[in-house]
C-alpha cells in the first residue's frame, strides 16, 4: 500500500515544514499532499464535536481521500471525517494534546492519534521570563508613555523604579516542562525560587527550588508566576483570598491558562497597590473584550496569548509529528500515542 500523507499546515506550522519532516523521517518514500488551513488569520474554534480546530470537515474529507496518515496542528478529526476517510490510519496533531481530534471516534475507527508534548516549553518559558522582567521593571507603562511622546523622569522615584530579580524570592505555581525551565534561569539570575507543585519530583527540585505550600509561596514571594495545568482543583486557584496573602507591591505573571486566576481580583489588587505590576499572556476571554479593566489597569504588561509562538516551536512541532510518521511506516512503537489500544488491536 502506498504511503500517502496529508500535511495540513497553517500559517504558523507551515505545510512545507510538515512535508520536510515527513520526507526526512521516511527517506522521501511518502507521497505528501499539502493543505493550508487559515489559522491564525482566522481564529480557531469548534468544528462539529471537536474544539480548537481550523478548517472544515468538507475540505478535510476531500483532502484525505486515499491518505493513510495526516500530520497537522489544527485540522479537525471528527466522526464525520473518520466515516468518510476509511484509508486513514494515523492522525498526528502537533500540539500539547490532541484537542482537535475526537479520540473516542478515532479509536472506534482504528485510527491512532498522536500529539506533540513539550513542543512549546522553551518558548513559553522564555516568554514568561520576558514578562517577569518587563513587569518587575514597569516596562509596560514606560513603553506606553514614551510611544506617546512623554518622557517621565519621575520613573526614578523609589516607589516606581521596580525591583531586581537578583536577591528576590520568586514563587512558581507548577514545576512541569515550563516551570522547571523558568526556575533554572531565575536561579542563575540570583533569585531564591519557591515551588508549589504536589506532583513535582523532589529529585528534580534539589538544588533549584524549595517545595512549599501555596499559602507559604504567596506570602513569601515578591514575584509569583503561574505554571499549573487547568483541572477542577486548579481552576480559580488564585483569587482574592490568595492575592491578599502576597506582600504589598508584589508582581504576578500568568502565561499558563486564564482559568487559573480571578482577573477581576487581580485588577483590584493592582488598583490598590497590593500588586505593583503584572504580566499576562492568557485571559478568561480571548480576545480581551473592549472595556475590560485589564486594558486600563496600572502596571500591566499584556501579550495576546503568544507565549508558545516562535519559529522554533513550529520546527519542533513538525519534527515531532514527522518522526511519528517515520515510526509508523517502519512498524516501530509510536512515542506519543493518545490511544495505544488501536495499535494493540493491530
Amino acid at each position: 500500500m502506498s504511503t500517502t500523507v496529508l500535511a495540513a499546515g497553517d500559517h504558523f506550522v507551515l505545510p512545507r515544514l510538515l512535508t520536510e519532516q515527513v520526507d526526512a523521517a521516511t527517506g522521501g518514500a511518502a507521497e505528501v499532499r499539502e493543505l493550508l488551513l487559515p489559522w491564525p488569520h482566522t481564529p480557531f474554534g469548534p468544528v462539529a464535536e471537536v474544539q480548537e480546530a481550523s478548517g472544515t470537515e468538507d475540505e478535510m474529507i476531500e483532502a484525505l481521500q486515499g491518505a493513510r496518515m495526516c500530520v497537522t496542528q489544527l485540522a479537525p478529526l471528527t466522526e464525520r471525517i473518520l466515516a468518510h476517510c476509511p484509508d486513514l490510519e494515523l492522525f498526528c496533531a502537533s500540539r500539547g494534546g490532541p484537542v482537535n481530534a475526537n479520540l473516542e471516534a478515532a479509536t472506534r475507527h482504528g485510527v491512532a492519534v498522536c500529539y506533540a508534548p513539550g513542543r512549546n516549553a522553551v518558548a513559553t518559558a522564555e516568554h514568561t521570563l520576558a514578562l517577569i522582567l518587563a513587569a518587575a521593571r514597569g516596562l509596560g507603562d514606560v513603553h506606553t508613555d514614551l510611544r506617546r511622546g512623554v518622557w517621565r523622569g519621575d520613573y526614578f522615584d523609589y516607589a516606581d523604579c521596580g525591583i531586581e530579580i537578583e536577591g528576590a524570592t520568586v514563587g512558581l505555581v507548577g514545576f512541569g516542562a515550563v516551570g522547571s525551565r523558568v526556575a533554572k534561569v531565575l536561579l542563575a539570575l540570583g533569585a531564591t525560587v519557591l515551588v508549589h507543585d504536589p506532583y513535582a519530583d523532589p529529585e528534580r527540585l534539589a538544588g533549584i527550588a524549595e517545595q512549599v505550600s501555596l499559602e507559604e509561596l504567596l506570602s513569601r514571594s515578591r514575584i509569583v508566576s503561574l505554571h499549573a495545568r487547568v483541572t477542577e482543583e486548579t481552576t480559580g486557584m488564585i483569587g482574592r483570598t490568595q492575592l491578599d496573602l502576597m506582600p504589598e507591591g508584589a508582581v504576578l505573571v500568568n502565561c499558563a491558562r486564564g482559568a487559573l486566576l480571578d482577573y477581576d481580583a487581580a485588577c483590584d489588587a493592582l488598583a490598590s497597590g497590593r500588586l505593583s505590576a503584572a504580566g499576562f499572556d492568557v485571559f478568561p476571554e480571548e480576545p480581551v473584550p473592549a472595556g475590560s479593566p485589564l486594558l486600563t489597569a496600572p502596571g500591566v504588561v499584556l501579550t495576546p496569548h503568544i507565549a508558545g509562538g516562535s519559529q522554533g516551536v513550529a520546527h519542533k512541532a513538525a519534527r515531532i509529528v514527522g518522526a511519528e510518521v517515520g515510526r509508523f511506516v517502519r512498524g516501530e512503537a509510536l512515542a506519543h500515542c493518545a490511544n495505544p489500544e488501536v495499535l494493540e488491536r493491530r
